[in-house]
C-alpha cells in the first residue's frame, strides 16, 4: 500500500538535487517509473564530480575516470526502454591499473589469469595459493555484500541483524588490509590487493574487508572507459534523461528544502522562485543538504550536526595538465606508490598536517582516447589523496601551487620524462575547490567515511526516517562511493520512491 497517493494529469513531481552520477541516474528511474522529474544542480554543467574542465583543445575528466560493473549502467539504460550502445560507447581498458614503487618494481594489474598468476609467482611464488585463496574470498563478499545487499535499502537495524551472520562469518570486522594478509605475504602485493578502498575514500587499514568485494568486481565486470572521457557518459545519461521527458536545470543553486511538519513540499531556489514537489531526493553532500538546505526544520538541525560530526573521508590534491607530446609507453591508470603505505594513509586520516610525501592516481587516458587532447598532445590528470580540512586546516591557496611543483617535479623525474618542457595547460583543484564549489563537507571527496559503524544502516538512509518524502542518494547513502556504488544507491531509492507512490502511479497508469 503506498504512503501517498496523491496524483495528478502528469504523475507526482519529483525534484532531485544535484546532477552528479547518483542523482542522474535516480531521475532516470523515476522519470522511467512515471513521475515528473527535474533535475537541478548548481554549476554551468551536470556531473558533479564528474565536472568535465575543456582548455585549449583539451578535455579533463573532473573526477570519476575508473568505471567498473558496466552491468549496472546498461541497466539503466534498459529501465528506460533504451541501449546504453545508443548514447556511449564503452573502452575496455588493461591493464585496470599498473602499480608502481619507487625501487622500479611495477604490477600490471591485468583481467588474464595466467598474466596475473605469472606476476604474483615473479614477486613471491609462495603467494600463489594465498591469491587464488583471496580470490575465492573476493567473490564470496561481491554475491553477499554487492549482488545480495548493494541495492537493498537498510532501513531499519532488523536489516542489519538479517546480514549480520553472513558478514560475521565473511570476517567483516577485520579491515581490508588484515583481511588480505592473512592470504598473502609479500608486502607489495598486500599493497596491490587492498589500496581498492582508497577509490571510495576508506583507509585500507580501517575499511570493512566487505569492501574486498572491489577485486571480484573488477575481475567479474572489468574496467572500461567511455569513449571521450567519463563526461561523455554523463552527457549520454542527461540525454537519455531528456529523452524520456525529463527537465534538467542547471547554474541553479538550492537555498532551502520547504517543509510543512514532517512532509516536504519543495524548494526555495537562488533570487527566491519556489518549485513545489511531492518529494524531494538530494544528491548534494548529507551535511550540506541536512544542516543547510533543511536547517529551519528541526530534524535538519539535529541530524545536520550529527553527521558533521561523523568520519569523513579524504579530500583530494588534483592537478589537470597537458602536454605537447604523447606518453603511449603509460598506462589508461597508474598507483604510484610512496615507500611508506601504512604511515602515509595514517597521516592522510588522522593527521594534522600535509605529509612531506605522497601516492598518486596518475590518469592518462590518450592511451585510450587520443580525442581527449588536441593531434600530437596528450592529457592528464594526477590525484594525491590529503587530509580535509576538518583533519588539517590548512590554507591550500598558500601551500596548492607549491604542492603541484613538487608532484609534477616527482612525475618528471620517475614517469613522465621533460614533463615541464612539454606542458601546455595545468589546473588544480583543491579541497577548498570541493568545499566551495561541491559543498562538500570539511572538503571531503567521498563522504561519509566507509567504515564499518558507518556502513549500511549506520549511513544516512536512502529515505529519511522523520520527513517522509525526503530522499538521499549517492555516495552519503547506501552503498556508498564510486560509480557501482552510487548508481547501485539510486536504484535502492528508486525503489522506495515508487513503492511509497505507488498508488498515483497506478492512478496515473490506468488513465
Amino acid at each position: 500500500m503506498s504512503r501517498f497517493d496523491k496524483s495528478s494529469d502528469s504523475g507526482p513531481s519529483a525534484s532531485v538535487i544535484g546532477a552528479g552520477f547518483g542523482g542522474i541516474a535516480l531521475a532516470i528511474r523515476l522519470q522511467s517509473a512515471g513521475f515528473k522529474t527535474t533535475l537541478i544542480d548548481n554549476r554551468d554543467k551536470p556531473g558533479g564530480r564528474a565536472y568535465v574542465y575543456e582548455e585549449n583543445g583539451y578535455t579533463f575528466d573532473g573526477g570519476p575516470t575508473v568505471i567498473t560493473d558496466p552491468d549496472c549502467l546498461k541497466e539503466l539504460f534498459a529501465t528506460a526502454g533504451r541501449q546504453i550502445e545508443d548514447y556511449v560507447t564503452l573502452l575496455p581498458v588493461s591493464p585496470f591499473y599498473r602499480l608502481c614503487w619507487e625501487d622500479g618494481t611495477h604490477f600490471d594489474y591485468v583481467n588474464d589469469d595466467a598474466e596475473l598468476e605469472r606476476q604474483i609467482i615473479e614477486l613471491n611464488a609462495d603467494d600463489l595459493d594465498g591469491y587464488r585463496r583471496y580470490h575465492a574470498y573476493s567473490e564470496e563478499v561481491y554475491k553477499e555484500g554487492y549482488v545480495k545487499l548493494g541495492t537493498v535499502p537498510f532501513l531499519n537495524f532488523k536489516d542489519m541483524l538479517q546480514a549480520a551472520p553472513n558478514l560475521m562469518r565473511l570476517q567483516s570486522y577485520k579491515d581490508v588490509y588484515t583481511r588480505v594478509s592473512d592470504f598473502i605475504k609479500d608486502e607489495k602485493l598486500r599493497r596491490a590487493f587492498s589500496f581498492h578502498t582508497l577509490l571510495v575514500g576508506g583507509s585500507p587499514f580501517e575499511t570493512s574487508s566487505i569492501y574486498a568485494l572491489i577485486h571480484a568486481l573488477e575481475r567479474s565486470g572489468g574496467v572500461w572507459f567511455a569513449k571521450g572521457g567519463t563526461g561523455a557518459l554523463v552527457q549520454g545519461l542527461v540525454r537519455l534523461f531528456q529523452d524520456i521527458g525529463g527537465q534538467l536545470i542547471l547554474s541553479t543553486e538550492v537555498e532551502e528544502i520547504k517543509t510543512n511538519d514532517n512532509r516536504v513540499t519543495g524548494l526555495v531556489l537562488n533570487g527566491g522562485s519556489e518549485l513545489e514537489a511531492d518529494l524531494v531526493a538530494s544528491n548534494a553532500d548529507v551535511v550540506h543538504t541536512y544542516a543547510k538546505l533543511l536547517g529551519k526544520h528541526p530534524r535538519g538541525r539535529r541530524y545536520g550536526k550529527s553527521l558533521g560530526n561523523k568520519r569523513h573521508s579524504m579530500s583530494l590534491f588534483v592537478t589537470y595538465f597537458g602536454l605537447r607530446v604523447k606518453h603511449p609507453e603509460l598506462k589508461h591508470h597508474s598507483v604510484l606508490f610512496s615507500e611508506r603505505y601504512r604511515e602515509l594513509i595514517k597521516e592522510i586520516f588522522h593527521g594534522h598536517e600535509l605529509p612531506e610525501d605522497f601516492s598518486l592516481y596518475l590518469h592518462a587516458p590518450s592511451v585510450t582516447d587520443d580525442s581527449l587532447a588536441p593531434e600530437g598532445c596528450s592529457a592528464y590528470y594526477v590525484l594525491s589523496p590529503v587530509p580535509h580540512l576538518g583533519q588539517a586546516d590548512l590554507d591550500w591557496d598558500e601551500i596548492g601551487p607549491k604542492y603541484r611543483e613538487k608532484i609534477l617535479t616527482y612525475l618528471e623525474e620517475h614517469h613522465i620524462p621533460n614533463l615541464r618542457r612539454d606542458l601546455d595547460v595545468v589546473h588544480s583543484l583543491t579541497p577548498f575547490g570541493f568545499r566551495d564549489q561541491m559543498n562538500a563537507h570539511h572538503g571531503s571527496a567521498f563522504s561519509i567515511e566507509p567504515i564499518l559503524t558507518q556502513s549500511a544502516w549506520f549511513r544516512p538512509h536512502n529515505r529519511d526516517d522523520q520527513i517522509s518524502n525526503m530522499y538521499i542518494v549517492g555516495a552519503g547513502t547506501h552503498p556508498g562511493a564510486g560509480i557501482p556504488g552510487v548508481v547501485g544507491s539510486a536504484k535502492a531509492t528508486a525503489g522506495l520512491c515508487i513503492e511509497d507512490f505507488s498508488g498515483a502511479l497506478g492512478a496515473r497508469a490506468a488513465e
